[in-house]
């Protein structure tokens, strides 16, 4: 699985006209699920991702994690993430997972995320949505559950 995570003041996505989900401070997380991930790989990535310490604590430094500033988590599906473009122009997403496989583990995801007690609000799965965020820092990490060591 990948996951870009950004640290934000607010975000929210909308879908066909609604606003499905919205957080003040806390991550915005683009989510990819790819052909070979499991449950395993999914629960790596919320266990990293929930305890990321790339919020400033009292002295300016990037120390505390959502949870300890009070945040909100927004999850949102973005299969794009394993597109390839090392041969010609235009992406292959063959590296994706199919459909129903990734909608299973982007789900898992989510419950592992509020599992640890954290507010989750979502995109919705295999919708077109428009994104809106402003990046608080910037601060963007890119994870990777293949690069675990």
């Amino acid at each position: 699985m990948r996951a870009v995570v950004q640290r934000v003041s607010r975000a929210n996505v909308v879908v066909g006209g609604e606003t499905s989900g919205e957080i003040g401070q806390g991550l915005l997380v683009l989510l990819a699920v790819g052909q070979a991930d499991t449950e395993s790989d999914a629960h790596y990535l919320a266990e990293k991702v929930a305890g990321l310490r790339i919020f400033e604590d009292e002295k300016g430094k990037m120390n505390l994690a959502v949870a300890e500033i009070g945040g909100g988590v927004l999850v949102v599906s973005q299969f794009t993430l394993y597109g390839d473009v090392r041969r010609g122009k235009r992406p292959s997403f063959d590296a994706a997972a199919p459909p129903q496989r990734g909608r299973e583990l982007y789900e898992y995801f989510v419950e592992r995320i509020r599992a640890q007690g954290l507010r989750c609000e979502t995109g919705r799965f295999q919708e077109m949505m428009q994104v809106e965020l402003v990046n608080d820092g910037p601060v963007t990490i890119l994870v990777d559950s293949a690069k675990k060591f």
